[in-house]
């Protein structure tokens, strides 16, 4: 399986627990897009089928050439052909983690103030870091608000890709144009949106190039 890279852009981080019709009608309209990867957030509902879910969604944006990351649950990647994993906090394991999936796969981790989380993200050769929350959010209400000059010091710590999330919306994206970054996550600003094509339009223009 060729390895797939993360390129910078918009990361989409999706809902699995969203009625299944709505979210696949507005995948149909995103991977068409120009979308640096999609995130399957770790909100399960009990009953359901994550592995079929996970399958159709993968097959949906590989078609487009979109890497598929999960957040956490990496024995999924087992299982599946799904792209990469996004940490929510440092693993305990991940050198273990590697040879169980046996693998190459995309790593990602959430980033706050704490530098320490760069550094190991850096060591271990992560791909990306994403940094949470630059805004106050109703979908990143565990994530304490990240200071602009902790963005501002990854870039000389850590060498992959630099994506901030928490908060964005196309009314304060402008507000980061100082910082030095590769990417923004977007959950509610596309998904919620009536037309999601039109947003991700609108965020690319308005992202710092």
């Amino acid at each position: 399986m060729k390895r797939q890279t993360i390129q910078s852009g918009i990361y989409l981080i999706i809902d699995p627990s969203m009625e299944e019709e709505i979210l696949f009608a507005k995948l149909n309209l995103i991977v068409k897009e120009k979308i640096a990867a999609i995130q399957v957030w770790d909100n399960l509902k009990k009953e359901q089928n994550i592995e079929e879910l996970l399958l159709k969604i993968y097959e949906k944006a590989s078609a487009n050439n979109i890497p598929i990351i999960i957040n956490n649950r990496w024995e999924l990647l087992k299982q599946i052909p799904l792209d990469g994993i996004h940490f929510d906090e440092i693993p305990e394991n991940f050198n273990d983690i590697k040879k169980e999936i046996n693998r190459d796969f995309i790593a990602g981790i959430t980033c706050n103030n704490e530098l320490s989380i760069i550094e190991y993200a850096e060591k271990h050769q992560f791909d990306y870091i994403s940094f949470c929350s630059m805004f106050p959010s109703k979908t990143a209400n565990s994530c304490e608000l990240v200071d602009f000059e902790t963005v501002q010091k990854a870039k000389n710590i850590f060498s992959g890709k630099i994506f901030l999330a928490g908060g964005i919306d196309l009314s304060n994206i402008e507000n980061l144009s100082q910082l030095n970054y590769d990417g923004i996550a977007v959950v509610s600003g596309i998904m919620s949106a009536e037309n999601p094509s039109e947003n991700i339009k609108m965020y690319h223009q308005k992202i710092k190039k």
